[in-house]
């Protein structure tokens, strides 16, 4: 999503300002390719990386970058959420008994017959999370 383009160039291009802050957590975000964080995630790699941000400071800057169309949202559980840098369309694996979310690779979901929406609204995308469990 961010290969080439700087940071702050990013941000500034999504109508968001380059705090240092947010430039700080987008570098960490988006600096190891496609993958999936959550808060606590992101959050522990700032610590590590002597980023001075405090947890709730992470999960507004993971929403504003939602909002501003840099991650994708991937909600698995009523609490438990990640947040994806991959933005295409794409469905996600996620494996229950190690909270980990990964990419379904390929074109291998068909989604059909959908319900028609709602009068004055519009299907705007379908996510599918086909959750996982290690053999026991």
């Amino acid at each position: 999503m961010m290969t080439k383009i700087p940071v702050r160039t990013r941000l500034r291009d999504v109508g968001l300002r380059p705090t240092r802050q947010r430039v700080a957590l987008a570098e960490i975000l988006f600096s190891h390719g496609h993958r999936h964080l959550s808060a606590e995630d992101l959050h522990a790699e700032a610590v590590t990386a002597k980023v001075p941000v405090s947890l709730a400071t992470v999960y507004n800057t993971l929403n504003q970058f939602t909002e501003a169309g840099l991650l994708r949202e991937v909600a698995v559980e009523g609490t438990r959420t990640y947040f994806d840098t991959n933005t295409d369309d794409h469905h996600h694996f996620y494996v229950e008994d190690e909270n980990r979310v990964f990419d379904i690779p390929g074109p291998h979901v068909e989604i059909g017959d959908l319900p028609p929406a709602p009068e004055g609204m519009e299907i705007v995308r379908v996510d599918v999370v086909v959750r996982l469990r290690n053999k026991r």
